[in-house]
This record gives structure tokens, C-alpha cells and sequence, in this order.
């Protein structure tokens, strides 16, 4: 998808690197939500209320947390190093039903799935998401 848009809107390639990494995180959030919602979707519908309420263990920082557990084991070198600097960085505020140290770790999850979106390696990140909201769910 990410390259069909930027090649839809003229873009250049994005260097990750050069991306502030609360900018990835910014970015990986939406990204999370998407494949999220989608799987929600397929899975059973329902009112837009029931939905939402069946995101909340996936989406939620303290979601995102649990389901970092699953996945972390995982991370090759480049994505662990693309998580720490999400779970390092310095956002402006923090969660409001979260700690913390949830809240990092999120932030961290969030940031790495924009940098798997932004370097094309959507299967990937399609797969650790998948990995941590079957462990998230149960």
C-alpha cells in the first residue's frame, strides 16, 4: 500500500532514519489500526460500538504492551533497534489509562510497525501483528 500512495502522490522513497521517530510512531499507529480494524471486521461485525470495544485489548497501550512480549523475541537486529528508539523516545504527554512503562512500550510497537510500512516490509509487520494479538487475545 505504502508504495502505491507514493507513487499515486508523486513521493520519493522515505529514509526511516531520517524520520523523527515519534513521526514513525505517529504514522505506525494509524497503519496498527487499519490492519486491526480489518481483522475485527472479518472476524464477526457488528455495531461500530461492539467493534470498538473488541479493539480495545489490540489497540490500547496497554494492549500493545502485551502483545510487544510476543513479538520481541522475534525483532531481527534492524527491527529492534527501530523499536527501541520508539520506546526511548520522549513524547510530549503520556497515557492516560496506561503506565508508563506501557505506555514506552507501545509507543515502541507503534514506532516500528510505521518503520516496516515506510521500508515496504508490510508482510512483516502484517505478521508480528498477527503474532501479538493472538497472544494480546488470550
Amino acid at each position: 500500500m505504502e508504495k502505491g500512495i507514493r507513487e499515486a502522490f508523486g513521493l520519493k522513497a522515505a529514509n526511516p532514519a531520517r524520520i523523527p521517530t515519534l513521526s514513525l510512531a505517529y504514522l505506525g499507529d494509524a497503519v496498527f489500526e487499519v490492519v486491526v480494524r480489518t481483522v475485527l471486521l472479518e472476524e464477526k461485525s457488528g455495531s461500530n460500538g461492539a467493534l470498538f470495544a473488541r479493539s480495545l485489548p489490540y489497540v490500547s497501550a496497554v494492549g500493545q504492551a502485551k502483545m510487544t512480549e510476543a513479538i520481541l523475541p522475534l525483532l531481527d537486529e534492524e527491527e529492534a533497534a527501530a523499536f527501541r528508539r520508539g520506546k526511548n523516545a520522549k513524547p510530549e504527554h503520556g497515557a492516560k489509562n496506561a503506565s508508563s512503562r506501557e505506555y514506552h512500550l507501545a509507543t515502541g510497537l507503534e514506532a516500528l510497525v510505521g518503520y516496516l510500512y515506510i521500508t515496504g516490509r508490510e508482510d512483516r509487520l502484517i505478521n508480528l501483528i498477527k503474532t501479538g494479538m493472538a497472544y494480546a487475545g488470550t
